[in-house]
């Protein structure tokens, strides 16, 4: 038997291998050898869905008994499992992963998709995936412009493009509408205020630890930061494996971690941490934090106690509950509105994952461990009061993903670059981090040392 299995965790390959038992095989009698068909996953998520067309997708996990020819996706609104007999995209270049159109639909109807591949031992078929057209032929867009910052990098405090930044990774929001930005080049943490005046709030352009007021204090690449409701700023300091917490005042003390990276819960600076970068706050005050080079999520209360909420150190990619979850390099992390779950893009398993607080119970929202052409490397994420998830992806693409699970491409495409523009004529240069405020949403451009500004439409 031919196998072509990408690294695979020891659990993701259970996983194929109950793939391969329930789709993958079939006998021509009782006694004859066992044939093997390609091994598919359908893309769990449906793109860009509208009156007449959507996008679909899958993942040939495995090749079977002979070399894939043919691979696709087929769809029917009456038959429920459909197969290539049914309407049909196909794409003869096998490669991995794929992504494909359906179109001719009727608007406002249901559908059943599935991604299939075909060699000379036959056809493997994905699991179904249900979605409905919508009324009307538009999609979401944005319309981007830039806010703050220029091209070239620098550490320059002034209004709009007369402000300078460099590879800014991570970017807050309070309830006044001012920014926040973890200046991670400059070791700094800037402000900038709904009038696009930017400020140094804390940190000097010298990287290194030091509690302090302002630029007396140090930081080492800061990569997160997140915004409290009595005007005080935490920051993920990724150099130095803390969490740091701003005042008003730019007085700067250190919540938690030793300064070495490692793991350990504990209070203050009895804990350790590994690369921590993304962060979101409950409305008790109480930290979450995306420990990305531990694998982990944490939390921090306000007095500085650190637990484990979910995942474990070695990582991997399960949905289970509180330390029997894994995840790969968790970056960005947002709390909900009704503040019952945390919402995080599971970067290196290209996924989008859900924690319920109460339970510590994860499950995968979108994506899953394979790279795919459809969700590829989420990075920063919030979301809105109607539960709708916004996040970037690494082809530098603005993306909302409804609470239908429907995927949309604000703003970008797959170039790196820059311009102004509306929906995918606008480029970003990796894109790091978003928040949204008062229905605008807000890029950390880091390539291009910018703040771009997304006008919904």
């Amino acid at each position: 038997m031919k196998k072509n299995l990408p690294a695979l965790s020891i659990l993701s390959l259970a996983f194929v291998a109950t793939v391969l038992f329930s789709t993958g095989c079939s006998k021509s009698s009782d006694t004859a050898a066992t044939v093997y068909v390609p091994g598919v996953q359908t893309t769990n998520v449906i793109a860009n869905v509208t009156s007449t067309g959507a996008q679909s997708g899958g993942y040939i996990i495995y090749n079977g008994d002979d070399t894939v020819t043919v691979r696709g996706i087929c769809w029917s609104s009456t038959n429920q499992t459909p197969t290539t007999s049914d309407s049909k995209s196909v794409d003869p270049v096998v490669e991995t992963s794929f992504a494909l159109n359906l179109t001719g639909l009727t608007a406002n109807t249901t559908y059943y998709v599935r991604a299939f591949a075909t060699s000379t031992a036959g056809t493997g078929y994905g699991s179904v995936i249900k979605f409905t057209t919508t009324t009307t032929a538009t999609m979401p867009t944005a319309t981007v412009t830039t806010f703050a910052g220029t091209l070239a990098a620098g550490n320059t405090n002034g209004t709009g493009t007369a402000a300078q930044f460099n590879t800014p990774k991570g970017m807050a929001v309070d309830a006044a509408g001012n920014l926040y930005i973890a200046d991670s080049f400059n070791n700094s943490i800037r402000k900038v205020t709904a009038g696009g005046v930017v400020t140094t709030l804390a940190g000097s352009s010298t990287l290194g630890y030091a509690d302090g007021t302002g630029l007396g204090a140090q930081f080492y690449s800061p990569q997160g930061v997140v915004a409290d409701a009595n005007g005080n700023v935490y920051v993920a300091d990724y150099g130095n494996n803390m969490i740091r917490k701003i005042t008003a005042a730019g007085v700067v003390t250190t919540l938690a971690g030793s300064g070495t990276a490692g793991y350990a819960d504990g209070t203050g600076t009895g804990s350790a941490f590994k690369s921590p970068r993304g962060m979101t706050i409950d409305g008790s005050g109480n930290l979450y934090v995306a420990d990305m080079g531990n694998n982990l999520i944490r939390k921090i209360t306000s007095a500085g106690v650190v637990t484990t909420i979910a995942g474990y150190t070695s990582g991997g990619y399960v949905d289970s509950t509180g330390t029997l979850a894994a995840f790969r390099s968790p970056c960005g992390i947002v709390i909900d509105a009704a503040g019952a779950n945390l919402y995080l893009t599971d970067q290196s398993n290209h996924a989008i994952r859900k924690i319920v607080i109460s339970s510590g119970l994860v499950t995968t929202v979108a994506g899953s461990y394979t790279q795919s052409k459809v969700l590829n490397s989420p990075n920063g994420i919030t979301i809105d009061a109607n539960g709708n998830i916004y996040f970037i992806d690494a082809a530098g693409r603005v993306v909302k993903l409804t609470s239908a699970n429907v995927l949309y491409t604000l703003a970008g495409s797959s170039t790196a670059g820059f311009a102004n523009g509306v929906g995918t004529a606008a480029q970003f240069n990796a894109p790091q981090s978003l928040v949204l405020y008062q229905g605008v949403l807000y890029v950390l451009d880091s390539g291009n040392n910018l703040i771009r500004k997304l006008v919904l439409q």
